[in-house]
């Protein structure tokens, strides 16, 4: 029963797995083999494996938040003072936990507020039926509360330039985990 239960669970994820062939030269342990559509703070929508090509910084989560997300933008912000120059090679991307209410207008918001270079930085939403597969894939547990808000955790997640996790952390606001940005050195050179 348990081997036929595994094949079957097996089976049914062939489908959520299925590789295009422009993604045909992604390593197998490549996060942006997963088939999730963004869009972003300008309307513009993008499959989330078209952010390859250089190293990313990826967090989750949502505009409305008023307690943790705001210190992981601070996160992403802290860690471009560090890097100095440097950081012009890293990508920063926040995803949405909340693409009901996360639209491009409300990330465009985050942005301009925070003053978020968009050279660098991406914040989007897929939709709503592939949250769960973008926090599945980055550890990223959340639960909608009665409220409309979500209890979340919040690591930053360091991956090279073809989508392999490199490094990650739990530590987030202003004093940053210096292994992970010697990670994130590293992965710039």
């Amino acid at each position: 029963m348990k081997i036929l239960m595994s094949l079957l669970l097996a089976a049914a994820l062939v489908p959520a797995v299925a590789v295009a062939a422009d993604d045909a030269e992604l390593p197998r342990d490549s996060l942006y083999r997963l088939p999730v559509g963004l869009v972003d703070q300008d309307g513009r929508e993008l499959e989330w494996s078209a952010l390859r090509g250089r190293p990313q910084v990826v967090g989750m989560f949502y505009t409305s938040c008023q307690f943790i997300c705001p210190l992981i933008v601070d996160s992403g912000k802290a860690l471009e003072r560090q890097l100095g120059a440097d950081a012009a090679g890293l990508g920063v991307l926040l995803v949405s936990i909340d693409p009901e209410r996360d639209d491009p207008a409300a990330l465009r918001k985050v942005v301009d507020q925070r003053g978020l270079d968009t050279t660098r930085w991406t914040l989007a939403a897929p939709p709503a039926g592939q949250v769960r597969a973008v926090a599945g894939a980055l550890g990223v547990r959340y639960r909608r509360l009665a409220d409309g808000e979500f209890n979340h955790n919040s690591p930053l997640v360091l991956l090279d330039a073809q989508g392999r996790e490199l490094a990650r952390t739990e530590k987030i606001g202003s004093r940053l985990d210096p292994e992970f940005v010697e990670a994130v050195r590293q992965a710039l050179r």
